[in-house]
């Protein structure tokens, strides 16, 4: 299932990168090579069709990405009894068996 979501957020995501370039922003773009929706529909109408088109495409990203945060099954979350990291974890947090160093202080013996 995550895999199937990824994939299609990454249609998605190539979905609103052509949507994006194809608008007519101030100077153009690329919008002028595709004349011919503009003849049919009429230039306000197709930059609104393509204005609503990605913000319905960048909320689908959202929602795609909050699906696949919920369906990524928890790694981290459950801890496993087998895990070598944990084993390392517990053998350098073991207290030592070796006894404290006492040191002498050299500056109270000089007075």
């Amino acid at each position: 299932m995550t895999t199937f979501l990824i994939i299609l957020t990454v249609f998605v995501c190539i979905v609103l990168v052509l949507i994006i370039l194809i608008q007519n922003p101030k100077g153009g773009g690329l919008s002028s090579g595709f004349s011919a929706s503009n003849n049919i529909m009429g230039v306000q109408r197709t930059g609104d069709i393509l204005e609503k088109g990605s913000w319905i495409l960048a909320i689908t990203i959202m929602v795609l990405a909050v699906l696949i945060n919920i369906t990524t099954p928890k790694i981290g979350g459950v801890q496993k009894t087998d895990s070598k990291i944990q084993e390392q974890i517990d053998k350098t947090a073991a207290p030592s068996t070796m006894p404290p160093i006492q040191r002498s202080n050299t500056s109270d013996t000089a007075k």
